[in-house]
């Protein structure tokens, strides 16, 4: 079942987070959904689009014979389900507990028509999700497993301690699903890499990035 919205306003969220411009800031309602749940399923009504204020959403489509193929990781700031269709071409997913916004479609539609700031955002939207696919087409085309993981960490975004402390919200079977590989390859590589020295694993989701320059030259 596709998620429904709850009845909270966006306004004094949004401008908290500093993210959203008048009018589209007021147009959404914001709601939590929790680990696990669907947000969305391929070839439901595209009725809504979203915004992540917090946490982490997969989108994802499941081949015939069962595999499944990650398409994108979205996080704080990112829209997802922004269709040219009537229908989703994919599906989405909470990875962790997420806050975001909804959108209605044909009301942005409709706001857009007479407000050429918003006409730009949604442009500046559309954008956005074309280089975050052709980002993830340049991850796929690298040669070898250890290649793609190690630009798959370099490219993730939750990072502290400098840029060296990665905290990972998905599993490894995610990962492996995103980069087009086995769940084995993914831990061969990074089992190889922490024996290395360029990586450390403190624990399942936790990667320090002991060799930065290691890691940029693998990825490269």
């Amino acid at each position: 079942m596709t998620a429904q919205p709850a009845h909270r306003t966006t306004t004094a969220l949004a401008a908290q987070a500093g993210w959203a411009p008048e009018p589209l800031r007021a147009a959404g309602t914001v709601a939590t959904i929790m680990a696990g749940r669907q947000i969305f399923a391929e070839g439901s009504e595209s009725e809504f689009f979203y915004r992540v204020i917090g946490g982490v959403v997969r989108v994802c489509k499941f081949l015939s014979d069962g595999r499944r193929q990650i398409e994108a990781f979205h996080v704080a700031g990112d829209v997802f389900g922004l269709e040219m269709a009537g229908e989703h071409a994919l599906s989405a997913e909470a990875v962790s507990d997420c806050t975001l916004v909804f959108y209605r479609r044909r009301n942005i539609e409709s706001l857009a028509q007479t407000d050429g700031s918003l006409g730009h955002q949604m442009f500046q939207f559309a954008l956005q999700t074309l280089a975050q696919t052709r980002n993830h087409s340049l991850l796929l085309s690298r040669r070898g497993a250890a290649e793609k993981v190690a630009a798959f960490l370099l490219t993730w975004p939750e990072r502290t301690a400098k840029g060296r402390a990665l905290h990972l919200a998905m599993t490894r079977q995610d990962i492996a699903d995103y980069l087009g590989l086995t769940i084995e390859s993914v831990s061969r590589s990074l089992s190889q890499l922490e024996r290395d020295g360029i990586i450390a694993l403190p624990s399942t989701r936790e990667v320090w990035l002991n060799n930065l320059q290691a890691l940029e030259e693998l990825a490269a």
